[in-house]
């Protein structure tokens, strides 16, 4: 059984440091969904870590009978509430691996739609359009240029199972994102790149969202940058009526995904 040792240190420092989950490539993993998640989805496993103070249930069990982990470490009750962020200690914590930021993990739809987030800086904003990305059928999400950390453990958690399902990769600035349409465009010739802010030139509606679709999402504080307005095709805007001038970022996010799933879904039942 560990005690608070350099196994245990190592997991504790995945959990709280960005910079060693990435030199280690690996995360952390929480909450019964989120495993079931990461397992349904083919996501590789380090660790799991587990108590036997603890009485397991049969899901526990069956997970670390069943499926391939690199290591499985029991610890002392005490250390598991300390990695836990439940209210009630986890009975079971996956420690995951990272996957690769390649293109080839996007599989295209006959009308793809990917997003793109600009240097987002809020966990929870990240993780709930995940949430919505996941929902609303994107192929894919795109992190551009300097941005909170992806393999955050409230980002996985906010994402609500999400995270594993969407693939999602970190790039390091919007021209590989430009470079990546282009080319695209011989599979599909009428791609289109379509940025969203408040100043947009026309509503979100007027937009024709049956075309293969590239869709630019701004930082939270001071949406996008200028190198995606260049790039983009056209620029949409949410109609607004109240006082506020603009909505927080994952919800107008959401609302542009719901008006390309609505015309794409009215479109196919007509």
């Amino acid at each position: 059984m560990i005690k608070e040792d350099n196994d245990f240190q190592h997991f504790e420092v995945i959990k709280r440091n960005r910079n060693k989950r990435y030199k280690y490539k690996e995360f952390f993993i929480e909450g019964v969904n989120n495993i079931n998640q990461a397992i349904l989805n083919n996501w590789q496993i380090s660790s799991f870590l587990y108590s036997s103070d603890q009485r397991l249930s049969d899901w526990a069990r069956n997970i670390l009978n069943n499926v391939h982990a690199d290591s499985i470490y029991e610890l002392t009750p005490a250390l598991m509430e300390k990695l836990s962020d439940k209210t009630d200690t986890s009975e079971l914590i996956a420690i995951g691996k990272m996957k690769e930021d390649k293109f080839s993990r996007l599989k295209l739809k006959e009308k793809p739609l990917i997003l793109v987030f600009d240097r987002p800086s809020n966990k929870g904003n990240l993780g709930t359009l995940i949430r919505s990305c996941d929902a609303f059928g994107c192929d894919g999400l795109i992190i551009a240029g300097h941005a909170i950390d992806l393999y955050n453990p409230e980002t996985i958690v906010s994402s609500v199972g999400a995270f594993f399902s969407l693939p999602i990769l970190r790039l390091s600035s919007y021209k590989e994102v430009y470079h990546w349409v282009l080319s695209l465009k011989n599979s599909y010739p009428d791609i289109q790149i379509v940025g969203t802010s408040a100043r947009g030139e026309s509503y979100i509606n007027g937009c024709d969202f049956q075309k293969p679709t590239v869709l630019l999402i701004g930082n939270e504080t001071i949406g996008l940058s200028k190198n995606y307005v260049e790039i983009a095709d056209s620029m949409i805007r949410i109609p607004i009526s109240g006082v506020a001038s603009s909505l927080n970022v994952s919800c107008a996010a959401s609302i542009v995904l719901y008006e390309i799933a609505r015309q794409r879904v009215l479109e196919n039942v007509r």
